[in-house]
């Protein structure tokens, strides 16, 4: 088992603060083993087991805790007041108005409160109307390239070759890679994510009439399909909507951002909004999504063709996003520049790009960095070996090994 060692030092780093530590992330991204991971830290460190109390909402004999007053009275009974008392809740977007049980504990200075969720809609609805300003969110994502390779011990050309084609939740990482077992998982962890979380930030909207409903699967399944097609390319709303009507199926753009809405609440897509590099201001049109998970687009594309680039594109937002950046799709006059990688006050530009050997391409990749005129760093990363340099500031580096640097160091 890999330690998600970035996760658990964002942990320990908020430990024992009054705040909540919530995690979020896709169903199946390993929350639970991170938590799992987290508590064997504590008792390694001299925790008690009777200090910790972890409840699983998906297991069936914690099925009577997802009534909030049981859950309530059932915390009340096993904790001890005169000791630090470690509460993890798992999934606990299960529960209906589990904010309560949570804002009544986190109080108690002998309590320290950890829950996850697959959907961040409970962040932007119930907690963060009662807890504003009363938690931190953990954003967790399946498993880097990094991390993949160190599981399955594979040699790192191999290794990226298979993450590229059945990604990195990490129970594929361990199993029985055969391709049947892995498109079976990958289809129940689809359908459970489209469905069952889906349905479950439903139930919760029904509560507010303002809302719209998102009723209709197959429409969902098509616009995540849509999107799935389209990573690394400039979408709008409104040419989403016109792909559907133009394939049979009529429906409002409202409809389709709702729906869109949805599907990024569940963690299956990522959006990236243009940003104005010379104005430093954003841009409201053509966002751009990547799929948190090449394996997922994998099973629900028809495999009509290998997109070599817009897979590296997708996998470089995610080990941005990973590495603590805001990620952003630039502009440059009338040029783009793959990613704008924001931290704090520091700054990087990124052009992701298959091959670089032909001269075209060579220019073409260079020419919007070239344009820009600040002097933060100007990286390309490609997959081929042969135009690895320096090019009057500009850095080509290999993908596959900027993939593997510790995280820790983000510079090339």
């Amino acid at each position: 088992m890999v330690q998600r060692t970035e996760y658990l030092e964002q942990l320990r780093s908020w430990k024992e603060e009054e705040v909540i530590k919530v995690v979020t992330g896709i169903r199946r991204c390993g929350k639970s083993t991170l938590l799992k991971q987290y508590m064997e830290m504590l008792l390694s460190e001299g925790t008690e087991e009777s200090q910790i109390i972890y409840i699983n909402f998906e297991e069936l004999e914690n099925e009577e805790l997802t009534d909030y007053k049981r859950l309530y009275q059932y915390l009340k009974e096993h904790i001890d007041e005169s000791k630090k008392n470690y509460i993890f809740l798992d999934e606990v977007q299960m529960v209906d108005s589990y904010e309560k049980v949570v804002d009544s504990f986190y109080v108690k200075d002998y309590v320290d409160m950890y829950i996850t969720g697959s959907n961040s809609y409970m962040l932007s609805s119930d907690l963060a109307t009662l807890l504003t300003g009363r938690y931190i969110e953990i954003k967790m994502l399946p498993l880097s390239f990094r991390e993949f390779w160190q599981m399955t011990g594979m040699e790192k050309d191999a290794a990226f070759a298979e993450f590229m084609k059945i990604g990195g939740l990490p129970y594929v990482a361990r199993m029985d890679r055969k391709k049947e077992k892995v498109n079976t998982y990958l289809e129940g962890i689809y359908n459970t994510v489209i469905i069952k979380d889906i349905e479950e930030r439903q139930r919760r909207r029904e509560k507010d009439p303002n809302k719209r409903k998102i009723t209709d699967i197959a429409l969902l399944k098509a616009i995540s399909k849509y999107l799935a097609s389209v990573i690394g390319s400039p979408v709008s709303i409104r040419g989403i909507t016109d792909y559907l009507a133009s394939n049979g199926r009529k429906v409002s753009a409202n409809t389709v951002d709702d729906y869109v809405e949805a599907l990024i609440e569940a963690f299956i897509f990522y959006d990236a909004e243009r940003f104005d590099i010379a104005g430093k201001e954003l841009l409201k049109s053509n966002r751009k999504f990547y799929m948190v998970d090449l394996g997922l687009r994998s099973h629900i594309l028809p495999k009509k063709r290998y997109d070599l680039g817009f897979s590296l594109e997708n996998i470089v937002f995610f080990e941005l996003l990973r590495r603590g950046y805001q990620v952003n799709i630039g502009k440059v006059g009338n040029a783009e520049v793959d990613f704008v990688a924001r931290k704090d006050d520091d700054i990087i530009y990124y052009q992701v790009t298959a091959d670089m050997t032909a001269e075209e391409t060579f220019e073409r990749e260079l020419k919007p960095l070239r344009l820009i005129k600040d002097n933060y760093e100007k990286t390309v990363l490609t997959l081929d070996k042969f135009t690895i340099g320096n090019y009057e500031g500009i850095k080509v580096v290999n993908a596959i090994d900027w993939l593997l640097m510790d995280p820790e160091n983000t510079r090339n």
